[in-house]
């Protein structure tokens, strides 16, 4: 319980309702990142809205660049995972993507919020996959 940090998780929290809803209303879209990355490729993009889609990516990276230079906020990242593993999760979680027709931000946020059934089923399920990989790999198989 050392990193529960609930203040900032309700700011954040809110800070992507505010922005999802706010994309929604002003774009008419859904602010689902995989959607967005794919348009950024090819799929269902063309002239404006592939500058809308990486004016986001961009805001996405950005945003808390500047924040930490322009504050006291410090964040630092530690992966002890071996190359392979992280390329191997970051295609398992493309494909995931694509089959589930969207990614935890699209079904979890967007989706939750609109009362759309097959996000809750979406999010379930990729809430269930995640305690199920964490128990295989943290508690089973000792850590990858």
């Amino acid at each position: 319980m050392e990193n529960f940090t609930p203040v900032s998780a309700l700011i954040g929290g809110g800070l992507i309702g505010l922005a999802s809803g706010m994309y929604l209303l002003l774009n008419g879209r859904i602010a689902g990142i995989s959607g967005i990355i794919g348009g950024l490729f090819g799929r269902n993009g063309t002239g404006s809205a592939i500058f809308e889609r990486l004016a986001f990516v961009i805001g996405l990276i950005a945003g808390p660049l500047v924040l930490m230079m322009t504050t006291s906020i410090s964040v630092s990242s530690v992966v002890t995972s071996p190359t392979p593993v992280i390329v191997i999760g970051g295609l398992l979680v493309g494909f995931g993507t694509t089959l589930g027709s969207g990614c935890t931000s699209g079904h979890g946020i967007c989706g939750l919020s609109r009362l759309s059934m097959r996000s809750l089923v979406a999010t379930l399920s990729f809430m269930a996959a995640g305690f199920i990989t964490v128990l295989f790999t943290r508690h089973l198989v000792g850590g990858l």
